[in-house]
């Protein structure tokens, strides 16, 4: 009750947040700062300064953290429904909240959904120091004692982060429900506990983890991916390498509002594809830790719905549909 208490006061400020000011575009980071969604709104940010006609433009970044992505959904849809320029993040975590029905009766069909800016892929990480060095290390530890080891994930029970180690645990013969979950609000703070030693392992994204990794700030144990990635995590092998069949990908883009005006929304997904079609924007997307994909208007809402739709099923496979 308490949470729910805390979310119904959160949609109420959030129902009054102003929206952008005339000639400015906002990007709503449905999270805290520092994780994927954030890098979302910045990749959106640096692309439309290579267009000459975006690249005097403001925008503005605002976080709106709040139901791993239920605040700002629901401030957008409840009261500013016509807002021509704001823009908001979403992930396959996204979708996957959508499929469970943890935006209470919202579907795919509430919200104009504009582009998709890239691919990332699951990630299992530990401290450097950490003494699982291998994904087989982890999951002999957690069929050994479960309750020692402390897993920061994004979002609570159901959520994308959540399901990953769901299922590589269940592909190695242990019960999900016997984890020691943390809930957190993005993958940024996951990645801030685990550097404080709250958490010993984060279920994340490659693209939050990738930075940190070149840093030498965590060890990636296994990337989720049909085979390994180029770049910062070339030498980290996938889950299949290492005996659990288990592949995440995880599209990123954004959505505006329901109501926004035909023009408006044509206007965007046509200024979306322009971007997408700069020879800057791959460098752009690479550096942000995400891998090729664009879909905008039409192609990007028939993907999002059968995405909705099989996630859904999955979500069902393990008693998560509400």
């Amino acid at each position: 009750m308490r949470n729910l208490a805390t979310l119904i006061v959160a949609l109420l400020f959030a129902g009054t947040a102003a929206a952008a000011t005339p000639g400015e575009v906002e990007c709503i980071v449905p999270s805290k700062p520092g994780g994927a969604m954030d890098l979302t709104c910045k990749l959106v940010r640096d692309g439309l300064r290579q267009l000459p006609d975006q690249a005097q433009r403001p925008l503005r970044l605002r976080y709106q953290p709040g139901g791993i992505g239920a605040v700002a959904w629901h401030s957008l849809i409840s009261s500013r429904r016509a807002d021509p320029d704001t823009l908001v993040a979403f992930s396959g975590g996204s979708l996957l909240n959508l499929a469970q029905g943890k935006f209470g009766k919202a579907t795919p069909k509430d919200v104009r959904w504009v582009a998709a800016l890239g691919t990332d892929y699951g990630m299992i990480a530990v401290r450097p120091d950490s003494p699982y060095k291998t994904l087989p290390d982890l999951v002999d530890a957690l069929r050994r004692d479960p309750g020692k080891v402390l897993i920061g994930v994004s979002g609570t029970i159901g959520s994308q982060d959540w399901l990953k180690m769901a299922m590589l645990v269940k592909a190695g013969g242990i019960d999900p429900k016997v984890l020691r979950f943390v809930a957190l609000e993005g993958g940024g703070e996951a990645f801030t506990a685990m550097q404080a030693n709250f958490v010993h392992v984060v279920s994340g994204d490659t693209s939050e983890a990738q930075l940190m990794a070149a840093q030498g700030k965590v060890r990636v144990l296994a990337v989720l991916a049909e085979r390994r990635l180029p770049g910062a995590l070339a030498a980290v092998p996938t889950a299949r390498e290492q005996g659990y069949d288990v592949v995440w990908p995880t599209i990123r883009g954004v959505w505006m509002s329901p109501q926004s005006s035909e023009a408006d929304y044509r206007r965007w997904v046509a200024t979306f594809d322009r971007m997408m079609a700069t020879p800057e924007f791959d460098r752009l997307r690479a550096a942000a830790g995400m891998y090729p994909l664009s879909l905008t208007g039409q192609a990007l809402t028939d993907h999002v719905q059968q995405a909705v739709d099989d996630y859904r099923v999955r979500a069902a496979q393990f008693g998560l549909l509400r």
